[in-house]
C-alpha cells in the first residue's frame, strides 16, 4: 500500500509542478480534458489519496512488526 501511495504522491505533485511550467506527464495528459479546474481537482485528489495510502501503509507495516512473535 505504501508503494502505491508513494507513486500517486509522485505523479500528483509532479503533474502539478509540470503543469505550472507548461508540461505534463504523457500518462496523465487526459487530466485537463474536462477543463483546468477538473484537472487541478484530480491532481490534488491524487496527491491526497497518495499521502493517505502512504501513511496507512507505514502504520500497517509497523503494526505487523509489533505483533510478530519474537524470534
Amino acid at each position: 500500500m505504501r508503494k502505491l501511495g508513494s507513486t500517486l504522491l509522485f505523479f500528483g505533485i509532479g503533474s502539478g509542478v509540470l503543469n505550472l511550467i507548461g508540461y505534463e506527464f504523457v500518462l496523465l495528459m487526459w487530466i485537463d480534458t474536462w477543463g483546468e479546474t477538473a484537472g487541478w481537482t484530480i491532481r490534488v485528489g491524487m496527491t491526497l489519496l497518495g499521502a493517505v495510502l502512504y501513511v496507512i501503509g507505514g502504520r500497517t507495516a509497523a503494526e505487523a512488526e509489533e505483533s510478530a512473535p519474537p524470534s
